[in-house]
């Protein structure tokens, strides 16, 4: 009986127990459920934002996501994509014209690109690009046909070449708006503008300034780099100092800069120069405070920068002076009388290849100013060699690879040095590897008439249709896998830039062996951040990459990918179903990364050998090689066989 009671006494309480946990089970039924309305999202440090949430894709096999993260992906927003919005421009771009109906090789791609230029989520300067390329096209029509009309009537009415290595104001006449030099095709890297002056009296500051294309319905140019020098005040009273910027008729005046900058910028280099030369102030500043017994007001004039002015600033009133403004690959550099003064990053959209005319104002005598190094056009009927140069012919329905390099209307010498260059290796020539310049248009209207007589020539360049903005290079990048998908088709797509040296017999071999689809080769960076310096070339916000790090990329100056990735990314465009990015190379890491989320194996292959700033030996790709440098290259392999540095 009492082992009875005992027994029932256990019952009673499993019972109760198993009762507490169906209520417990219940509530919780209850809170997945509740949870499942209103969708209680977990804490936020609990992870960060994905790349393929920010996309709306999902993810398979990415090691940048993990199993916990693909869980949290659920909850973001699908990617909406973009529609489609009136852009100026477009209608005049692609309008039926006989030159398109007559096939020109230098419009293959042209068709495919006008989805591109219509899209709400479209690059910033899109909308620019598109419209003053339809300017500078109607221009470029016109004179295609006055060039054809004198050709039927046989007639020299050819204008002359147009694209001088210099200009100078030698036996010429300053004009009343103070322009001293009119440059004809715009400057390029190592152009040079000289000026030899005299600070005068009647002002204490004299500005110089280049100039860009004036647009109909603007009052006034842009100022692509606007040189303001405030010379020394009475007795030394007021501090000399030199002010650059930029103007458009859109945004104003930009962000100044000052020398003697009154912050440090010793960490801020452009082309590996100081922005401002502040070894004159501290030499200065040393020599005074050496002096045996300095005077207050001497200290107070050097702790003010007086002391530049007294002693090293460049600029004196009544002297002399050789001022040397020139152009490097990322901003403009001004040297007076053989010592660099100033350094200033080229700015959005104000590039050195807009440059069309010098200006000077204010208490400067000029005795002279030459500019040199300009781009050069060669006579493509005077060209020896003309025949050899022009691009094959592609007899197969498959090529091994396309390669497109980016270039700039007015890189007319670039071109010429890669044609007589790598261009020549047997697997190009034998038409097994095609290669084509994507080329946008130029504001100035001679260099479109030079850069169409040189495709005519060589038929090598595809033109595009827009303007050659740098936040614009994604869309040449897009037209490349075009190119290499629906008009010549490739096994593999390689991209490079007009300044670099690339041995494409090199390439060719490291590729046997190695994946066929879903490959990425080159120098691939894994595990970059980006750029948040605002005033930067590579500078992006948090709207346009919200991530700590960018996907897997190859750098910009030379990679290889498969055919597949290619098609990928033309179909995503064409079905909006990618977002554009301006930085074309991490561009194609965004892409790639969505094309392995959508459930293909992608093959990272880096390879230092692709040097993306400069060369060294056994190089695969050399990058930032002048003209010179790519035929000293080019020479040095025919000769020693060996891929040897010229510097």
């Amino acid at each position: 009986m009492v082992l009875f009671k005992h027994q029932l006494h256990q019952i009673t309480k499993m019972k109760k127990w198993s009762g507490g946990l169906f209520i417990i089970a219940l509530a919780m039924i209850l809170v997945f459920r509740y949870c499942s309305i209103v969708k209680i999202e977990p804490p936020k440090q609990s992870r960060k934002q994905s790349a393929s949430d920010f996309f709306g894709n999902h993810p398979t096999n990415d090691s940048f996501i993990t199993s916990s993260e693909i869980k949290v992906k659920k909850e973001a927003e699908s990617y909406k994509k973009p529609h489609f919005i009136e852009v100026d421009g477009p209608n005049e771009l692609f309008a039926s014209h006989d030159i398109f109906k007559e096939g020109s090789r230098a419009l293959l791609v042209w068709p495919h690109m006008r989805p591109l230029l219509s899209r709400s989520d479209s690059l910033p300067e899109t909308a620019q690009g598109v419209k003053e390329a339809s300017l500078a096209w109607k221009d470029l029509l016109s004179a295609i046909e006055k060039d054809k009309a004198s050709k039927l009537s046989k007639s020299n009415s050819q204008e002359d070449k147009n694209c001088p290595f210099s200009v100078s104001t030698l036996d010429k006449i300053v004009s009343r708006d103070g322009v001293i030099l009119e440059i004809p095709c715009g400057l390029v890297d190592d152009s040079s503008i000289s000026l030899v002056g005299i600070p005068d009296g009647h002002s204490r500051s004299f500005q110089i300034q280049l100039l860009g294309s004036q647009l109909a319905g603007e009052p006034e140019p842009p100022i692509i780099l606007h040189y303001n020098v405030s010379l020394p005040g009475d007795n030394m009273t007021e501090e000399p100092f030199v002010v650059q910027n930029i103007w458009t008729h859109e945004l104003g005046w930009g962000k100044e800069e000052r020398c003697p900058s009154h912050r440090s910028a010793n960490n801020l280099k452009v082309d590996g120069l100081v922005l401002c030369n502040e070894q004159a102030v501290r030499s200065s500043l040393e020599e005074n405070l050496n002096m045996s017994q300095p005077s207050s007001e001497m200290l107070t004039n050097v702790s003010r920068g007086g002391a530049y002015g007294s002693a090293n600033f460049p600029f004196v009133e009544g002297n002399p002076f050789t001022a040397t403004l020139w152009v490097g690959l990322e901003g403009f550099h001004m040297t007076v009388n053989g010592r660099h003064e100033t350094s200033f990053a080229y700015r959005e959209k104000l590039e050195p290849w807009s440059v069309t005319k010098v200006k000077v104002a204010g208490g400067l005598d000029l005795l002279s100013a030459l500019a040199k190094g300009l781009p050069v056009s060669e006579d493509h009927d005077l060209v020896v060699d003309v025949e050899h140069l022009k691009a094959p012919a592609t007899l197969k329905k498959r090529l091994l690879m396309l390669v497109g390099v980016f270039s700039t209307g007015n890189n007319f010498e670039r071109r010429m040095a890669l044609r007589r260059a790598w261009m020549q290796y047997e697997a190009v020539r034998s038409g097994d590897v095609a290669v084509r310049f994507f080329i946008g248009l130029h504001k100035n209207s001679q260099v479109n008439i030079e850069l169409w007589r040189e495709a005519e020539a060589y038929g090598d360049i595809q033109l595009m249709p827009f303007v050659d903005y740098y936040s614009l290079i994604s869309l040449k990048t897009i037209a490349i896998c075009i190119f290499g998908t629906k008009i010549l088709p490739a096994k593999y797509i390689m991209k490079t830039d007009d300044d670099a040296f690339v041995r494409i017999d090199e390439v060719i071999s490291s590729l046997k062996g190695k994946a066929t689809n879903g490959l990425l080769y080159g120098l691939i960076a894994f595990e970059s951040a980006p750029d948040r310096e605002k005033g930067s070339k590579w500078y992006i916000d948090n709207k346009e990459w919200p991530h700590a790090l960018y996907p897997p990329w190859a750098h910009g100056p030379g990679y290889i990918i498969s055919r597949d990735i290619a098609k990928f990314i033309v179909r995503g465009h064409q079905e909006s179903d990618l977002k554009l990015f301006k930085l074309e190379d991490v561009a194609m890491g965004i892409w790639i990364e969505q094309f392995k989320n959508s459930g293909h194996e992608v093959n990272y292959v880096t390879d230092d050998r692709f040097y993306s700033a400069g060369c060294e030996s056994n190089y695969i790709l050399a990058h930032y090689q002048s003209p010179r440098l790519v035929l000293c290259l080019w020479e040095k392999l025919q000769k020693e066989h060996e891929p040897v540095c010229c510097e």
